[in-house]
């Protein structure tokens, strides 16, 4: 008898074991009895072609068309088999000795599973979608054909596979480990299971694995859609529970301090929202417990003047601040807003400054060895209250005199574990992150659980209207030639303009065709040439992005902000944190090469002054494609709540956790963030009551195997914000 922690290699054999461990990520008997198949054929139904990916490894049942063997270029035999789903097709290609065998195999008219990597063949409207020497059983006949007759029912379980582990494959590994695993203790509360009439979990295994009727498998998706829900809340009411019991420092500010001081000379009229959240900092800080909050709000609401606030109240408690950005033009605008908007209460020592003056410190991975020095003595000595930098905060050697409080800027650039690395270096400070990319209510519960959430939604008196429209390449190739003009236009009344590509564009960047085969997207360092010389000639054009050396960087910015560059042709090193009021329009290359957030953020750089905003995204995606519904939903509205919920629906659930920045598998397998709100709301309230009666899981062993599994150091992917 095995159990969920069995090896694959122990249960199937090495070599099984192996090839799933290297092609699916497959290590235990837990881990595959949680593969899922992600769709089901039907007997008598054939697969849709028409939505295959280049690059997706897919399994289809299909109809063989046609099939015939001709003489490739090297001479030797090549097998060219046509399968449909009677409307779309996709070619199957074999090469070599075996080619007239594959052929014999698969004359027209035969049913079969197919599977292999879709690549594309050809180019421009000849192009074809193909699998080189894909793997197939049939549907009637001898050998293989006996495999695919053999399915109990009229649902054929259709799993992620591999080149090296076909679909049928893991069906019979599944088939192999699920008849012989102990389970355990079952994971959920026999009252949830009542409650919500969910089966037990053997019954629901068997059920998405062999189930006998498409009603088997929305009753078993829905309790192991429970089980995700109730593992994810649960690990994240234990954390709020131990942030609860962490005992900080109060640090409640006084009233003749730096604070005071800011509000009596600053010209900005703060909010409701920006009071109301305020209020609410303040009463979380004088507590002796550290706060643990998220802050998001709309692009230009505010955000960092909230922020600021509470960092003076931490410095007027006697401590210190620490701002975390995720990029050094980040950093470096924190740094000069922060000193600008302090005046002379950032001038600490020198002849101008108040008593209750302070300094504020910048501390990047560039900054050189004397500067460095210096920024490190400032925030050892508490010199420098508030301390602003990158990655480089995290450092060895990096020490604060008390460290109060953390704010981590654009939250979803980093990991749990960097800023708690931060949190670290002092004595358990208080937390704030933020973002500007909205979050719909179902991931706050979730990627951000941990955190209590404050959401700023209005706008600060002053914020200009932004206009967005889609300059369509292929529909109408003229619109461009407006686009210049109307940079030209802003130039001509003393505004600036952004220009953002994709890439950056010299030897390290090499151009050539995506893997769906379109043209290189627009570079820096191509496209700057090509309009000086052209389209925008005679205005003063320069460029930014990340590999420039920092020195370069923080000229162009400051040219920029001073008004002596008109046009700045950027990547997306300017997405947050660039702040020039006088930019009013921002022209974006292959808009169809980027997300809806990013563009939402990207579009947040104009209309921060007087001036409106003109956004015009030119894209040659075509109409109905999925990219121009994305780069569409952008230009129709500037509510990033809605576009966030837009983009979420677009995104695998893996994304959005972090799942390809750690480059491990998702947890989070049936739970879909959006379509089981309600399943997530119900969960987070169950957890809360358990842990706060059960904070160990001692009375629920089972719920405590599940929740280990999914926190081993390897699995702990949906945690990771990134």
């Amino acid at each position: 008898m095995t159990d969920l922690g069995t090896s694959l290699g122990r249960a199937l054999g090495d070599r099984s074991g192996k090839a799933l461990a290297a092609g699916l990520d497959l290590h235990t008997v837990g881990d595959l009895l949680h593969h899922y198949p992600h769709r089901y054929a039907e007997r008598g139904r054939l697969t849709a072609l028409t939505d295959l990916e280049v690059g997706e490894h897919v399994t289809v049942m299909a109809e063989v068309k046609r099939s015939a063997v001709r003489t490739a270029r090297s001479g030797k035999p090549l097998a060219e088999v046509v399968i449909t789903d009677g409307r779309g097709s996709l070619t199957l290609t074999f090469f070599g000795r075996t080619a007239h065998w594959h052929v014999g195999r698969l004359p027209a008219g035969t049913h079969g599973l197919f599977s292999g990597q879709v690549s594309r063949f050809g180019k421009g409207v000849g192009a074809v979608l193909q699998l080189t020497h894909p793997d197939y059983l049939l549907a009637a006949g001898e050998g293989e054909g006996a495999e695919l007759a053999g399915y109990a029912g009229a649902l054929i379980p259709v799993y992620p596979a591999c080149a090296a582990f076909p679909s049928w494959n893991v069906a019979k590994a599944v088939a192999t480990v699920l008849d012989a695993v102990d389970l355990g203790p079952e994971p959920l509360p026999e009252v949830l299971l009542a409650e919500h009439g969910l089966p037990d979990l053997r019954t629901a295994l068997e059920a998405v694995h062999r189930p006998a009727t498409r009603e088997d498998v929305e009753l078993a998706t829905r309790r192991l859609t429970w089980d995700e829900a109730m593992v994810l809340q649960v690990v994240l009411a234990q954390r709020r529970r131990q942030a609860g019991q962490e005992r900080g420092t109060p640090r409640p500010g006084r009233p003749d301090g730096l604070l005071a001081a800011f509000d009596a000379q600053t010209p900005f009229t703060l909010t409701g929202g920006q009071r109301d959240i305020g209020a609410v900092l303040a009463e979380e800080l004088a507590r002796p417990h550290p706060m643990h909050r998220l802050l998001q709000g709309e692009v230009g609401s505010g955000k960092t003047l909230i922020a600021l606030r509470a960092m003076l109240a931490v410095l007027d408690s006697g401590g210190q601040a620490a701002l975390l950005a995720p990029t050094e033009v980040l950093a470096q605008q924190h740094a000069r807003s922060l000193r600008s908007v302090l005046g002379p209460l950032a001038r600490a020592g020198e002849l101008d400054a108040p008593d209750v003056a302070t300094s504020v410190a910048l501390l990047t991975g560039s900054l050189g060895a004397a500067a460095r020095r210096t920024a490190r003595e400032d925030i050892t000595a508490g010199r420098a209250g508030i301390v602003v930098g990158t990655h480089a905060l995290l450092s060895d050697g990096i020490d604060f005199a008390d460290l109060g409080l953390v704010v981590v800027d654009e939250q979803h650039r980093f990991g749990v574990e960097q800023r708690e690395a931060l949190r670290a270096k002092g004595a358990a400070p208080h937390l704030l992150v933020m973002t500007a990319t909205p979050i719909p209510r179902t991931v706050a519960m979730t990627v951000y659980g941990d955190l209590e959430v404050s959401t700023l939604a209005e706008l600060p008196r002053g914020r200009s209207p932004i206009r967005s429209y889609v300059v369509p390449l292929g529909e109408q190739p003229g619109w461009i030639e407006r686009a210049w003009q109307r940079i030209h236009e802003a130039a001509g009344a003393g505004r600036q303009s952004f220009i953002v590509c994709p890439r950056v564009g010299d030897a390290e960047d090499p151009a050539g065709p995506d893997e769906q085969g379109r043209r290189p997207a627009a570079a820096v360092e191509e496209v700057i040439p090509a309009l000086a010389g052209g389209p925008l000639r005679g205005l003063r054009v320069a460029a930014l992005h990340g590999r420039m050396a920092t020195e370069d960087k923080e000229a162009a910015m400051r040219a920029f902000v001073a008004g002596d560059t008109e046009v700045l042709v950027a990547t997306t090193v300017v997405e947050v944190g660039v702040d020039v009021p006088n930019a009013t329009v921002m022209v974006v290359l292959d808009a169809d090469r980027f997300g809806v957030s990013q563009l939402h953020q990207l579009r947040g750089r104009i209309g921060r002054g007087q001036h409106p905003g003109l956004c015009l995204l030119v894209t040659e995606a075509p109409v109905g494609s999925p990219a121009r519904e994305r780069i569409d939903a952008v230009a129709g509205t500037t509510d990033g709540f809605e576009l966030s919920r837009i983009d979420l629906e677009q995104r695998r659930e893996g994304d959005v956790l972090g799942r390809r920045q750690s480059g491990r598998r998702s947890s989070l397998r049936m739970l879909r963030l959006l379509r089981d709100e309600d399943v997530i709301a119900a969960a987070r309230e169950a957890a809360t009551e358990l842990v706060d009666d059960d904070p160990e899981l001692v009375r629920h062993p089972g719920l405590a195997a599940a929740v280990d599994s999914v926190l081993d150091p390897g699995r702990a992917d949906f945690l990771e914000k990134t």
